[in-house]
């Protein structure tokens, strides 16, 4: 069983897709962090993110890296974002992405392309999205809360800014862009909490598997 979760960023799509991995006692990848990771390598390597050759390099990260804290920041968010726009990168990744959607029992995967790209044959696909208001308010907490926020101290308008521009990247890139698979179930959580967005979107993913 394969479940792929796409979305914007902020949209909640990451916190969906872990407890879904839970509920169904399956893997999670969050594939956003492997781009996080290689936006962070470029910056330690002091290259450029919008220069193919620098962020290819860069996927040469170590999977240490993973791990680190820092890969959540809004300014590693960003890297990712620009990075990501390169073909070569996104072709680096690939086979990484698809070797774990492909693992025994199953997966859950969350990104910007699970289910158009990575695993455009999955069980179920989701995208998961929300206003851009709304979404820059959750980033905004989120931030505050793991310490980010009170350390470049970001004003909220800003982070609605930066989303609204991550928006423009993903969805114009000319290679994978972000979008919702046709079979995708399209849930806007704009409306819900935390609870009940994840309480919508299982009964959704229950429904999907019944019929399937």
């Amino acid at each position: 069983m394969i479940i792929a979760v796409d979305g914007p960023t902020a949209s909640g799509k990451g916190t969906i897709a872990k407890r879904l991995a839970v509920h169904f006692g399956v893997p999670h990848l969050d594939t956003g962090l492997l781009y996080r990771a290689v936006g962070r390598q470029v910056a330690i390597n002091e290259g450029d993110p919008d220069n193919e050759s620098d962020a290819l390099a860069a996927c040469a990260f170590s999977d240490d890296l993973l791990d680190d804290d820092i890969l959540r920041s809004e300014e590693v968010g960003g890297l990712a974002s620009r990075v990501s726009v390169h073909p070569a990168v996104r072709e680096a990744l690939f086979r990484r992405q698809r070797a774990f959607a492909e693992q025994p029992g199953g997966a859950v995967l969350d990104g910007r392309d699970i289910g158009t790209v990575i695993a455009p044959d999955a069980d179920v696909k989701l995208f998961i999205t929300a206003s851009v208001h709304e979404r820059a308010r959750r980033r905004w907490l989120e931030m505050t809360a793991s310490g980010f926020g009170r350390e470049i101290e970001i004003p909220l308008d800003e982070i609605e800014k930066d989303i609204v521009a991550r928006d423009a990247r993903d969805i114009q890139r000319a290679d994978a862009p972000l979008r919702a698979a046709p079979d995708a179930l399209v849930i806007d959580t704009t409306a819900f909490d935390r609870e009940q967005a994840f309480e919508t979107v299982l009964e959704a993913v229950k429904e999907a598997l019944q019929a399937g």
